[in-house]
């Protein structure tokens, strides 16, 4: 028994989110509104902090530094305008939170990377709405063996009406 609180969290969740992890370079693609206008930006950098993971709430920290300068942004995993979070490299790590990484510049400041498959870490897969597309395929399937059924009957009726007009002009 979900409370109203939960059914409301995930009213608004996204129905699934890549999983990234400290450590991990990522390509955060935002939605940015200028007057008017919208754009998307991208900001790569280091994930330096993960929060609350499995709520709605869950939120990265990324790092990059540039121009000299080191910038950080946090991003709410499930907002609507984070469009697409993706996973460029993935390092071996040991914390959820890489305070240290701020101190570091340089060659001090790589993290050995550890092999991932790029795919399928990257790739959505909307369960819902593949359930949905699934259950919408077995309704037309059913519709048209329906529709068969019913033209295969008429088919059979009409046949039958023949033979039988067929039947009395010979006698």
């Amino acid at each position: 028994m979900q409370s109203v609180i939960q059914e409301i969290e995930s009213r608004y969740k996204k129905t699934q989110v890549v999983d990234v992890r400290s450590g991990d370079t990522v390509k955060v693609h935002q939605k940015i509104r200028e007057g008017n206008k919208e754009r998307v930006q991208i900001f790569q950098g280091l994930v330096i902090r993960t929060d609350n993971k499995g709520s709605h709430t869950s939120r990265i920290t990324v790092r990059r530094v540039a121009n000299g300068v080191g910038v950080e942004k946090s991003f709410l995993m499930h907002s609507p305008l984070v469009l697409k979070v993706e996973v460029t490299k993935r390092s071996k790590v040991r914390r959820n939170y890489l305070s240290y990484m701020r101190k570091l510049t340089g060659k001090s400041a790589r993290l050995s990377g550890v092999s991932f498959d790029n795919e399928a870490v990257n790739s959505i897969v909307d369960e819902k709405a593949e359930k949905e597309e699934h259950d919408l395929h077995e309704k037309v399937a059913i519709q048209a063996e329906a529709k068969l059924a019913a033209e295969a009957d008429e088919k059979a009726k009409n046949d039958a009406a023949n033979d039988a007009v067929l039947a009395s002009r010979e006698k």
